[in-house]
């Protein structure tokens, strides 16, 4: 995947990660952009901001590392409430092998969370940019 030369160590890493992914698909990506107050009063600053620079069209997206388990997930619920009040459509960009199999299938159910492997899939369809397919297997036999 583009973007994606170095392993995911940290949330750090993960941001810088998805900038690079959201830079080489030929959209700007601003990163740590304030957009108010979070839902219980602290100020809000969005990690990445994806912008199609044709159209202007956004997403913002929370990063979210977790290496090892601990309760570092238990901060998700109230992060997709969040993004619900941002002025922009927004996403869930996690990755890491702390996260329980049970936080993974909330955050997938939610419909606001990618796991990073996939980001650049999801970003292809929100911002309408080329689509990568899988070749067509047949099953023709040549005589």
């Amino acid at each position: 995947m583009a973007g994606c030369a170095t392993a995911v160590t940290n949330g750090d890493d993960l941001k810088k990660s998805v900038s690079e992914l959201v830079r080489s698909l030929s959209l700007e990506s601003d990163e740590e952009v304030e957009v108010g107050r979070r839902i219980w009063g602290a100020r809000r600053y969005i990690d990445v901001v994806a912008t199609a620079p044709g159209s202007g069209r956004r997403l913002g997206l929370e990063c979210k590392f977790q290496g090892a388990a601990g309760s570092a997930e238990e901060k998700i619920p109230a992060t997709i409430q969040d993004i619900a009040a941002w002025p922009i459509h927004g996403l869930v960009v996690y990755a890491g092998d702390g996260f329980s199999e049970n936080m993974k299938s909330f955050l997938i159910a939610t419909g606001k969370a990618v796991e990073f492997a996939d980001l650049e899939a999801w970003l292809r369809l929100f911002f309408g940019l080329t689509l990568r397919t899988r070749p067509q297997q047949t099953n023709l036999k040549l005589s």
